[in-house]
């Protein structure tokens, strides 16, 4: 289990006390404490648990500074402990179809998903299949947020900045998707009070 400074959160606490940080303390986040984190954020659901979300965490001060370029300068890029790039690659899923059938299934079984999950993706233009791992992944990315709160860490998800420079620092294919970058570590300052709608403001009941 992670060493963490505080008690782990509920889920309720986790959600209500969470805030875009941007100022964050100068030091290295444990690397359990960073495979736990994803650990946790793989846990989300995905249609047909494909799992396209990939999470690329950058640590190394010249690799975030790059990145700080690549979302036009903001400071806390490089502020943060580490920044999790969180992208979505289908194609990279499609070459590993038979990874995401449960193992409990029969061979039999196996081989006739993975034959129906290819039929129907194979359907789908590069673009269109993106688009569908991307909307998974935002789900992911729910999950990382929420986690590392939890943890006792602050987040900011980021989605100002240029995804073919990112591609370009991180040597990634044309195909992959871009859900947000995060910065990631203990918080130095707080953020804005909550300002949220109300209940009656965001849901229709029918």
């Amino acid at each position: 289990m992670p060493q963490v400074t505080n008690q782990p959160l509920t889920v309720t606490e986790a959600i209500e006390s969470r805030h875009s940080i941007r100022k964050f303390v100068q030091e290295a986040i444990p690397k359990q404490d960073l495979l736990e984190l994803i650990r946790l954020a793989g846990l989300a659901p995905s249609a047909w648990n494909l799992q396209p979300w990939r999470f690329h965490i950058a640590a190394d001060p010249a690799m975030k500074a790059k990145l700080q370029e690549a979302a036009y300068g903001q400071q806390q890029v490089t502020s943060a402990s580490v920044v999790a790039v969180v992208a979505s690659d289908m194609e990279d899923v499609l070459e590993k179809l038979a990874d995401t059938v449960h193992p409990g299934l029969s061979a039999e079984k196996k081989e006739e998903e993975t034959a129906n999950l290819s039929a129907f993706f194979g359907s789908m233009s590069v673009e269109e299949r993106g688009q569908w791992g991307l909307g998974q992944t935002y789900i992911a990315l729910g999950f990382l947020l929420l986690a590392a709160e939890g943890m006792g860490y602050a987040t900011v998800p980021m989605l100002g900045f240029d995804p073919n420079k990112v591609k370009d620092i991180l040597n990634l294919p044309e195909h992959v998707k871009f859900a947000a970058l995060v910065p990631i570590g203990r918080k130095a300052a707080e953020g804005y009070a909550t300002h949220r709608h109300t209940v009656d403001r965001i849901a229709i009941f029918h």
